[in-house]
């Protein structure tokens, strides 16, 4: 209980710093909302009419904590740009964020996994990884997001080059594996190591010399041991999808909260980018939260440390 009244509390904190932090940067970048949304054209009267009707001529800290009323109560008001509620403006990109986030974290837990494991018990396939790691690794997103296109959507033809939402998952396989490349080139690398490492240990080696077969060790002895740091690195990976989606959202097309995320920060739409902000810090939270959850259950030794804790309090 204690543990989870921790956990809760730092997620609220950081939610809290996070909004504050958000809400500042926003007041502080340069050019005026309501002199956007009034026109180019508007006059002085018109700019000031625009900014009394969003409530913008509002101390800072009154419009922070109108702001936070509201997100408490599940409502974070309205877009400045399209005069709807952000609510019913995320709705929708919501779910085309989630099946690009669910579509490249399968991608990198595959061929991360796959690809570390076998660079650990195969020495061509060392080799191999070592080169295509390190390649992977150094690719940002949107240079593989060109690349992919240029090859797969225009030389080929296989898959579309513009998500629209109408393909489907078909059209989210070139921004999945645009996204995934580089953390699963990551995944690789601490998979093969982490496993390498277990592999030389002593109690590997005591027992092979009892007779259990190669891959009963290497699951119960090598792969079990070795998990702790696989899953936090996963956890990890998966955590920073979200984020990640801008990029590749907008090289793609995609209606998602990553090319929303951009155009409301261009249009200084302060309340979407809060509320768009703020789903990218939970989905952070709860990512790596589970994280460390699953390190506990697979790691004796923390289990341990917290008992051994609890009982000196």
């Amino acid at each position: 209980m204690r543990a989870v009244l921790r956990t809760a509390t730092g997620a609220l904190l950081t939610l809290f710093a996070s909004s504050v932090a958000i809400f500042l940067a926003l007041a502080a970048s340069p050019g005026d909302a309501a002199a956007r949304l009034a026109g180019a054209r508007a006059t002085a009267a018109q700019i000031a009419v625009v900014r009394h009707a969003n409530g913008l001529d509002q101390p800072l800290p009154m419009r922070y904590l109108h702001w936070l009323e509201g997100c408490l109560h599940g409502d974070f008001g309205i877009s400045l740009q399209y005069q709807q509620s952000v609510s019913s403006l995320l709705a929708p990109r919501i779910g085309q964020t989630l099946a690009l986030v669910g579509l490249t974290a399968a991608f990198i837990m595959i061929g991360g996994l796959g690809a570390g494991i076998l660079g650990a018990v195969s020495r061509p396939g060392s080799a191999a990884l070592t080169v295509l790691s390190g390649i992977g690794v150094a690719v940002p997103s949107f240079v593989a997001a060109t690349l992919l296109i240029q090859v797969f959507a225009l030389w080929l033809g296989w898959l579309p080059a513009i998500s629209t939402g109408v393909g489907g998952l078909r059209g989210l396989i070139l921004p999945a594996l645009a996204l995934a490349l580089s953390w699963a080139a990551y995944l690789a690398q601490v998979v093969r190591a982490s496993l390498r490492e277990q592999m030389g240990q002593e109690h590997v080696a005591i027992a092979r010399s009892r007779g259990l077969s190669p891959a009963g060790v290497f699951r119960r002895h090598v792969l079990r041991n070795a998990a702790p740091e696989i899953t936090t690195v996963s956890g990890l990976a998966v955590a920073g999808l979200i984020a990640g989606t801008v990029v590749v959202e907008q090289a793609f097309g995609i209606g998602g909260l990553g090319s929303f995320l951009v155009q409301s920060v261009a249009s200084k739409d302060s309340n979407v980018v809060l509320a768009i902000s703020l789903l990218m810090v939970a989905a952070f939270i709860v990512t790596t939260t589970v994280t460390d959850l699953l390190h506990r259950a697979l790691d004796p030794r923390i289990r341990g440390a917290a008992k051994s804790r609890e009982r000196q309090a």
